[in-house]
């Protein structure tokens, strides 16, 4: 059997998009994927958020289904788009900022130290290094969606907290405490942001690619593949911190430090790895998706741009 072949490209040798095809191709997998995933996020979010241990389907399904366990199949598959708003303006926004975003720190980083990363890990393996870098920039400085996140959040967990408060009241009257949990947030953005870029280079390394954006469809999913299943086991633990800091009332607000004596306490370690088979098997598929899809859109929009 022939070695799988290597990539040994500098880091300094990057293939720049346009600024438009960057946003139009991360802005349009956000949008597919939440057409086609949100009610998976629902799922994966309550499950998260369930404390207690399920020990039938019936329970299951109040977890899941929470009021309308009971309804009609109808009623129950709507009951699953709580916060929808919210959740498109934070998924669309969130997938431009990162997918869109990570190139531009990838520039510059290659520009102003490509030679760092090349000479201290390799070329190929060094290029690679800078990408995840990039990524774990771009996540940490996703906090700034932070709000956005939480009201999605408690709308898919526990839309009591809302009380009949529209947006504009709540952000009145709860100002920063939206960015409650922001440290754990960039926390597991930044681990779970390297993961992603990085598995995915790495991926595209090891497929002997020196220009990533020279990918097909087929070698950018099997990249995303890779990226997205690092950076989900990789992010779990603080994901479910994340999850629990942001889905108490606002009234009731708990700390993280708090959240995690407890979950030791009270459930074991493997609480902080709640959610995480249905993370990969549905969550999972919805980050290949969508980064799949971005990675792939981008350079088709470049070159459609300069034809």
């Amino acid at each position: 059997m022939s070695p799988i072949p290597v990539s040994s490209s500098s880091a300094k040798d990057v293939r720049k998009e346009s600024t438009v095809a960057r946003l139009l191709g991360s802005g349009s997998a956000g949008i597919a994927e939440l057409a086609v995933f949100h009610p998976v996020d629902t799922i994966a979010k309550r499950l998260m958020s369930n404390q207690g241990k399920i020990a039938s389907t019936a329970q299951l399904k109040i977890v899941i289904f929470k009021e309308h366990a009971g309804a009609t199949a109808g009623r129950k598959f709507f009951s699953l788009f709580p916060g929808l708003g919210y959740a498109a303006g934070y998924k669309v926004l969130q997938r431009i900022y990162k997918y869109g975003g990570q190139p531009f720190v990838r520039d510059y980083l290659g520009l102003h130290h490509g030679d760092k990363f090349d000479n201290t890990f390799g070329k190929g393996t060094g290029k690679a290094i800078m990408h995840a870098t990039a990524g774990s920039i771009i996540g940490i400085g996703e906090i700034v969606l932070l709000p956005l996140d939480v009201l999605k959040i408690k709308r898919q967990t526990n839309p009591d907290a809302f009380r009949g408060r529209g947006l504009f009241k709540i952000v009145a009257d709860e100002g920063f405490g939206l960015y409650r949990g922001w440290g754990w947030t960039a926390a597991r953005n930044a681990p779970g942001s390297f993961a992603l870029f990085g598995g995915s280079a790495f991926a595209k390394e090891a497929l002997g690619l020196a220009d990533y954006n020279a990918a097909t469809w087929s070698q950018n999913f099997i990249a995303s593949i890779a990226g997205a299943s690092a950076s989900l086991i990789v992010s779990a633990p603080l994901d479910v911190i994340k999850t629990r800091i942001q889905n108490k009332n606002f009234e009731n607000p708990e700390s993280g430090f708090r959240i995690v004596s407890n979950m030791a306490r009270n459930e074991g370690f493997m609480s902080f790895f709640k959610g995480l088979t249905p993370k990969l098997l549905m969550t999972g598929p919805k980050l290949v998706f969508s980064f799949w899809l971005a990675q792939t859109l981008i350079p088709i929009f470049d070159k459609k741009l300069h034809v």
